[in-house]
């Protein structure tokens, strides 16, 4: 049987720490967040190995996933989440992305399109200063922006111009841009009503529904 707890800190020590993050923050949140309470029974004892986890059956628009340990945490770090911010979490799929941004941040709008995992984040996050809300994950939720930081919880293989326009001034939206094996994660600021990008790691992620490029004809 897995001992999660030793699990837990053996995930935080060998796979995030090494990997250059050091906000304490963050480690704190991952080690006691007990990761595998939101993936179905039958899988939690994936939840701490290196790899991105299924939140659930696999979706006719792709399945959903809990993102490696080390990119959340690495992606989380570059935003320089605030108390005073709110958070956009763009598919927190089962709830745990929003439960780690939830201890950073001022609150959290938890974005999720397919309604079972909704039902679950809802249950998992009600202790939690975050608020499930359902919609297009592509389209973002303008009722609540601006935003100081938007997650995207996944791969985007276009532009999340959408979300960049929820942006408040100062604003950050952390994505990882591509599809595996190229992606790298990037950073977005908005600066005077300005979005500049920049690159900060080489990461992949599964690609999160409607963020997929169209089809390109070649002659």
């Amino acid at each position: 049987m897995t001992d999660f707890a030793v699990a837990r800190r053996m995930m935080v020590e060998g796979q995030v720490r090494t990997n250059d993050v050091t906000d304490p923050r963050i480690l704190a949140a991952m080690l006691d967040l007990e990761r595998e309470r939101f993936l179905p029974r039958e899988q939690a004892d994936l939840a701490y190995l290196d790899f991105d986890v299924p939140a659930g059956p696999p979706a006719p628009k792709g399945g959903r996933y809990l993102l490696k340990a080390m990119v959340l945490a690495k992606m989380v770090q570059a935003a320089r989440i605030r108390e005073t911010d709110l958070v956009l979490d763009v598919g927190c799929a089962t709830g745990y992305s929003s439960a780690l941004l939830a201890r950073l941040a001022r609150s959290v709008v938890s974005l999720e399109e397919d309604p079972s995992l909704a039902a679950l984040a809802e249950a998992n996050l009600a202790a939690a200063n975050a608020t499930v809300v359902r919609g297009p994950l592509v389209e973002g939720w303008p009722a609540r922006a601006p935003y100081n930081v938007i997650f995207l919880n996944g791969a985007s293989e276009i532009e999340p111009r959408a979300l960049l326009g929820q942006l408040a001034a100062d604003g950050r939206l952390v994505a990882i841009i591509g599809r595996a094996p190229t992606g790298r994660a990037m950073l977005y600021r908005c600066i005077a009503g300005d979005v500049s990008a920049w690159p900060v790691f080489d990461a992949s992620a599964p690609v999160l529904p409607g963020f997929v490029a169209a089809p390109q004809f070649v002659f």
